[in-house]
């Protein structure tokens, strides 16, 4: 199957990459073009100018000097992707919360999924390490990619992890419809604290084969002992997995205050793609 005649989420007509400026971007910018150009997208591109207000007078001329170099930044990313074809919109946010502007432009452009990098120097993608990246994940309206500078998406190694929950289920419907498109594989991880949790664990990940495989999808079954996105990890790096896809949690109750704390620790320690999904 030819995975470039194919989007790889099935839709997705509006795309916003969200970059910091620095090298930290980059396996973002690049598979948002790639991203872009297999679903037909239009891509939105925008870069968030911290600002603290109470400094706002003495951080001026910091802030138009950064304002010039982000514009020099879109603009270079501009050119790229309507180079491979793509159309793209540019534009620069200012704000003292850098999600609060993701969310927005995310929210008011209706896109159907937020890109970012992270581990960035400065900026947004420094905050993407920490509380950040939690509050736009919770309240972003769409799925949320990120992609570490080095990494590359093929579509080919997919681990999705759950824990049979309905937001897990959310992710387990999208990795297997990925696989599905692009002819990759499914692996299918539900940790389990220690072996009391074999059994639930194993009846977990059956289910998922089972779903992989009435689609017509190859998928194979992990059950590791231990912390969750320690496991995640480790399994993605041994298994030469270039995406992985997780749930998040709702909005309101415990829910929210346990969202992803796995999610987050995968996203930090990861070196591919993590894509995170909610239910609808």
């Amino acid at each position: 199957m030819n995975e470039a005649a194919y989007c790889p989420v099935g839709k997705a007509e509006k795309l916003l990459l969200a970059t910091d400026g620095t090298e930290y971007s980059e396996g973002a910018i690049r598979e948002a073009i790639s991203f872009a150009g297999k679903c037909s997208s239009k891509l939105y591109v925008m870069s968030v100018i911290e600002t603290a207000m109470e400094y706002e007078s003495i951080a001026q001329k910091h802030v138009e000097l950064e304002e010039e170099e982000r514009l020099k930044h879109l603009e270079a990313i501009k050119l790229r992707a309507q180079s491979a074809g793509v159309p793209c919109e540019t534009f620069i946010c200012t704000d003292n919360e850098a999600d609060n502007c993701i969310v927005a432009e995310a929210e008011e452009r209706q896109v159907d999924m937020i890109i970012t990098g992270k581990r960035g120097a400065k900026g947004l993608m420094k905050l993407m390490m920490g509380e950040v990246v939690a509050k736009i994940i919770q309240r972003a309206p769409c799925k949320v990619l990120v992609v570490p500078k080095e990494a590359v998406i093929s579509y080919k190694n997919i681990l999705v992890a759950t824990d049979g929950s309905e937001h897990s289920n959310a992710a387990v419907v999208e990795a297997i419809g990925i696989a599905k498109r692009c002819g990759g594989m499914v692996i299918a991880l539900s940790s389990m604290r220690d072996q009391g949790g074999y059994e639930e664990a194993t009846a977990i990940v059956n289910k998922v084969v089972e779903q992989a495989q009435k689609e017509g999808v190859t998928a194979e079954k992990v059950t590791p002992q231990g912390r969750s996105y320690e496991a995640i990890v480790d399994v993605a790096g041994g298994r030469g997995v270039d995406l992985i896809v997780m749930g998040t949690y709702g909005k309101t109750g415990i829910d929210k205050f346990l969202m992803g704390s796995s999610t987050e620790k995968v996203i930090g320690l990861s070196k591919c793609a993590v894509l995170v999904v909610k239910a609808t």
